[in-house]
């Protein structure tokens, strides 16, 4: 079974690269030319979501798609356990939006290039650099642009369904008054678990919960937003766990 683990994920690692070389060029190309054109990379970023499902057998269950408004922004919260977190997201939300990216995947061959033209790259450690975050992340809101979020921070490596919330994504969605559309992944962590390159096929739920609205809030609701948004995808989380039978089967 150890054999047949690692020649999938070897196989799943290659489908993953090839897929993205061919869909590098019309992703990357795009972002050059600024926000008016980058719309375009996102479509061959739903193209190369789509191939990798398909080809590697992870199927993502996507609910609550119309939920999401066409031509609003949002501040899309969502949890984070796995890498595979991120195809799975990307079927799920309408058109473009801008992730908040750690430094480190920069690293990724390849990814890192599309990583740093894509995404709002963030060195958590670096004051200045969640400082130079928050404002570029205000001035792609200002243009119609929706922002993705792992509220946690970094991806979940406990057995808690959900880690503490940082205050950054509804400080954000305060100060511009732009609505929080929450997002729950149930099921990728356990065909690729944090921090391992061993992947698995099987089922990802990626559902869209109810927009919040922070119409009036100001920043002394912070905490309380927070705890009603963390609440809600606790519940969410828990409501969607896969069933014993369903993790035999898929075992």
């Amino acid at each position: 079974m150890r054999l047949l683990h690692s020649i999938y994920s070897f196989y799943a690692v290659m489908v993953f690269t090839i897929f993205m070389i061919i869909c590098f060029p019309f992703i990357l190309i795009p972002f050059l030319f600024g926000n008016r054109w980058s719309w375009i990379s996102y479509k061959f970023l739903w193209l190369w979501s789509w191939l990798f499902s398909l080809f590697t057998f992870i199927r993502f269950e996507i609910i609550g798609k119309q939920l999401i408004r066409k031509r609003q922004a949002y501040i899309y919260v969502s949890n984070h356990t796995s890498f595979l977190d991120v195809p799975g997201v990307r079927l799920l939300i309408r058109g473009e939006f801008r992730p908040i990216a750690k430094k480190e995947l920069l690293k990724i061959p390849l990814f890192g290039y599309i990583v740093k033209a894509a995404t709002v790259v963030v060195d958590r450690s670096n004051a200045e650099s969640r400082k130079k975050s928050v404002e570029y992340a205000k001035r792609m809101i200002q243009h119609g642009i929706s922002m993705l979020i792992f509220a946690e921070g970094t991806q979940n490596r406990t057995k808690e369904l959900l880690q503490p919330f940082k205050d950054g994504a509804f400080r954000i969605a305060i100060e511009t008054q732009t609505p929080i559309l929450p997002v729950i992944v149930v099921g990728a962590g356990p065909l690729m678990p944090p921090g391992t390159m061993q992947i698995k096929p099987g089922k990802i739920k990626v559902i869209a919960l109810d927009e919040v609205s922070v119409n009036g809030l100001t920043m002394d609701d912070v905490k309380s937003l927070k705890e009603r948004v963390f609440q809600s995808m606790m519940e969410a989380i828990a409501a969607n766990q896969p069933s014993q039978k369903d993790e035999i089967r898929g075992s």
